[in-house]
């Protein structure tokens, strides 16, 4: 490290904490609000206006799931819109609309008119959502990234934990109207300040005292060569790569199954526990999924996290597992801390695995088509379990389709890390290949090129 890079890191933290842990918080906030009013929201939406204007079930239902399919179309051009117009624009912009499109629910008067607050609220969700927070963290850590955007994306299971019941409580006290108004006003006065504030460019120089020497913490000296640039992003050449494809597919898999159990985990402990022993079990899963996240931080970066996606997609096989067997009230509830444990990490893996594999200009586009597609999948968990339950009369069978796309994921995730085993000389071939290896030098996993080792 030269002396310039020296200085920089000692004014940086001669001032104190660095700035990309600030931008932590805030994208703990983002995340906070985002899940809370547009994750877990539009569930509690559904029943008040149920209960306000006798509405069926199938009309709201409907809205919610044009709401996340128009919210993955939105997040597929996240990528582009956080280059062209900077992080605090975009989400100060999508803070706004979603604030207004949880307002407008409050003054429907027609079923016809829910799909347009929904629509308001898509502008938001995309600006807020996994995508969103892994845009707003990337740029300020390399060697922990994975500690940085997991402490970040709790603020989505702390939505789960603290803002919906919030909701149902202030429904229940003050009405809708009053309800939706006191939560989009607290998250306006929140959030704006906060991302005007703290959600700034990375100035030259600056970065996380555990990046001191990565490539791109270095300064560039006038006599050195600029960094190589990356081929230009094509959507048809990301779509038949296939590291993306082993990305994309089984988190698309594992999180249709992960969203479709958890919209129907009451339905499905109620009859056998009771509702509220079903109300205390979904608390331990967003307990649990904040713990695992946490848990997870503190070593994702030191780990290949293909084989920790895999892991992870292990657990939630378990989960299920222990909650399918109904053996009695500790297994549902012991198969609810394994499938929480899991659940948090499953939309934070894939950005960390994108930071290994994919060029870092590309980091952006990437995960927002990643999340995308998810969402596009995931869309219809719910349908779906709830299709196997009618048509079976129970949840095994719906269960079981939980089971085969965890397992069919954890499978296609690791396929990769397989083929490079099964690629790896063996011993003997090495040494038979020394000589050339040693004048032609070996490949690092960011794919420059190393010298040889001294000999």
């Amino acid at each position: 490290m030269n002396a310039r890079s020296k200085t920089a890191t000692g004014t940086s933290r001669a001032a104190g904490v660095y700035h990309g842990w600030l931008v932590v918080e805030a994208a703990f906030l983002v995340a906070l609000f985002g899940w809370g009013l547009g994750f877990y929201g539009p569930g509690i939406y559904l029943v008040a206006l149920q209960n306000r204007h006798g509405w069926s079930t199938a009309a709201i239902s409907s809205a919610i799931t044009t709401y996340y399919l128009l919210g993955a179309t939105l997040v597929l051009f996240a990528g582009t819109i956080f280059e062209r117009f900077g992080v605090r624009r975009v989400v100060s912009a999508g803070t706004v609309a979603m604030a207004c499109g949880v307002v407008l629910l409050a003054f429907v008067t027609a079923p016809w008119q829910i799909p347009a607050a929904f629509a308001v609220m898509s502008l938001g969700w995309a600006a807020m959502s996994g995508a969103a927070v892994n845009i707003i963290v990337a740029p300020w850590f390399d060697q922990r990234r994975g500690l940085a955007v997991s402490l970040a994306l709790n603020g989505a299971s702390a939505g789960g934990i603290i803002i919906a019941p919030l909701l149902i409580v202030l429904i229940g006290r003050f009405d809708l109207a009053p309800a939706l108004a006191c939560a989009a006003g607290v998250m306006l006065v929140v959030l704006l300040p906060t991302v005007g504030l703290i959600l700034r460019p990375k100035r030259a120089g600056e970065h996380d005292h555990a990046d001191d020497d990565t490539p791109s913490a270095q300064p560039h000296s006038s006599n050195s060569s600029p960094p190589a640039e990356a081929p230009p992003w094509r959507l048809s050449d990301v779509l038949r790569n296939g590291d993306f494809q082993t990305i994309s597919i089984p988190f698309a898999l594992g999180l249709t199954a992960q969203v479709g159990f958890l919209t129907h985990q009451v339905a499905y402990l109620s009859p056998i526990v009771g509702a509220m022993a079903a109300g205390w079990a979904v608390s331990l899963t967003m307990f649990s999924a904040v713990a695992g996240r946490i848990v997870a931080a503190f070593f994702v970066d030191k780990v290949d996290r293909r084989v920790a996606a895999c892991g992870n997609f292990g657990i939630q096989i378990a989960g299920i597992a222990l909650l399918a067997s109904t053996a009695s009230a500790a297994t549902l509830y012991l198969g609810c801390i394994l499938f929480g444990l899991s659940a948090g990490n499953m939309i934070s893996l894939p950005g960390l695995i994108v930071q290994h594999e994919f060029p870092k200009q590309h980091f952006s586009r990437t995960v927002s088509l990643i999340v995308a597609i998810n969402q596009f999948t995931f869309a219809f968990g719910p349908g779906l379990l709830g299709y196997l339950q009618r048509a079976e009369g129970s949840y095994t069978t719906a269960l079981i389709a939980c089971l085969v796309m965890q397992a069919t994921a954890a499978v296609i995730v690791v396929l990769p890390v397989l083929g490079r085993i099964v690629r790896r000389p063996s011993a003997k071939e090495c040494d038979t290949t020394g000589t050339s290896f040693g004048v032609l030098g070996s490949k690092d996993r960011s794919g420059s090129s190393s010298p040889a080792p001294d000999r």
